[in-house]
């Protein structure tokens, strides 16, 4: 748990396993720790991370793995459900992935005898993105390859399906308002759907492709980020349909774009993973200049912690953190 000067991370942990994606808990969870959850070639793991920025006797990084899910197929994507709680009796953690064989698994755990997923089918090709609905944790939407985006209950019944125009690369549900849900398409257009009327409501247009990742503003939901190409892009919906700002970023194709969760200027994006060294990058709106560039051996998955200005990125056998200047 050392300082790693050659790669910038101000902390790292090392894994047994190439890291293909990270996720920090958004939600509170009861307990001082932070829940992160990190997917392999064949499992999960859960752990706690406390940072010497949240508590003043530790030093660096405190990391703990509460338990490791064996998966068996390659962990492509994770999603915390709202109702893990680890101040309940027994606790309850819960949280879903999706997998390189096009499946959902939905996982409950207590952390000692009880450990049990569902596997939700339905989609005919690799799934992009997945996430729970925020406020009740009763329903999962994914998007995929296959031009759908689906709405699953915790059954694994499909209550929704939306058919796309492109591939399905990221979806994001209003903090709030638990019937608005953001689906951004591999073409480059970003929709809004009411969940009640099963239709879209607005849309937003990048007028470049490949869209790889858009994300919500949950600091401000008037705010949407995207990488398409090479750039960055963000649009005010109040405003416009087209974006508000663009700015070249990763030469390489950028790849994942994810909004700070403690403020509304702050964002991260990466370059394409398996590159030699991808550039892993945190911008401000109000500087011209990326504020950190981090440079990580073919790093994957991008995550913010809940309460601080701190990124999480995989790597090889390894998580990457790195700590911003607010």
């Amino acid at each position: 748990m050392k300082q790693d000067a050659t790669r910038n991370a101000a902390y790292t942990v090392d894994c047994e396993d190439y890291v293909h994606v990270v996720e920090f808990n958004p939600f509170e969870s009861g307990d001082s720790g932070n829940l992160i959850a990190y997917g392999g070639n064949n499992f999960v793991v859960i752990g706690t991370c406390t940072f010497q920025e949240e508590e003043a006797d530790i030093e660096g990084i405190q990391y703990k793995t509460l338990r490791t899910f064996h998966h068996g197929v390659r962990v492509d994507g994770i999603a915390w459900s709202p109702e893990t709680r680890l101040d309940s009796l027994p606790p309850v953690i819960k949280f879903c992935t999706s997998a390189a064989d096009k499946k959902i698994r939905l996982f409950t755990s207590d952390l000692q005898d009880k450990n049990e997923y569902k596997v939700l089918e339905g989609h005919t090709d690799f799934i992009n993105g997945l996430v729970f609905d925020p406020k009740e944790g009763q329903e999962i939407a994914s998007v995929s390859d296959d031009h759908t985006c689906r709405i699953w209950n915790l059954e694994g019944i499909q209550t929704a399906h939306f058919l796309l125009h492109s591939p399905g690369m990221s979806v994001c549900w209003h903090p709030e308002e638990s019937f608005k849900l953001m689906v951004a398409e591999k073409n480059g257009t970003i929709r809004f759907y009411d969940l009640l009327a099963q239709q879209a409501i607005l849309s937003l247009e990048s007028e470049q492709m490949p869209l790889m990742s858009a994300h919500w503003c949950l600091k401000n939901t008037f705010k949407v980020g995207a990488v398409a190409g090479n750039d960055w892009l963000i649009w005010d919906i109040t405003r416009s349909s087209y974006p508000q700002d663009k700015r070249p970023v990763h030469m390489d194709r950028a790849c994942l774009f994810r909004w700070s969760t403690i403020n509304e200027n702050l964002f991260a994006t990466t370059g394409y993973p398996g590159k030699m060294a991808s550039q892993f990058q945190i911008h401000h709106l109000g500087h011209p200049q990326p504020i950190l560039v981090g440079s990580v051996a073919v790093g994957s998955g991008l995550s913010w912690h809940r309460t601080l200005p701190l990124c999480a990125i995989g790597g090889d056998h390894k998580l990457l953190f790195w700590v911003t200047e607010m």
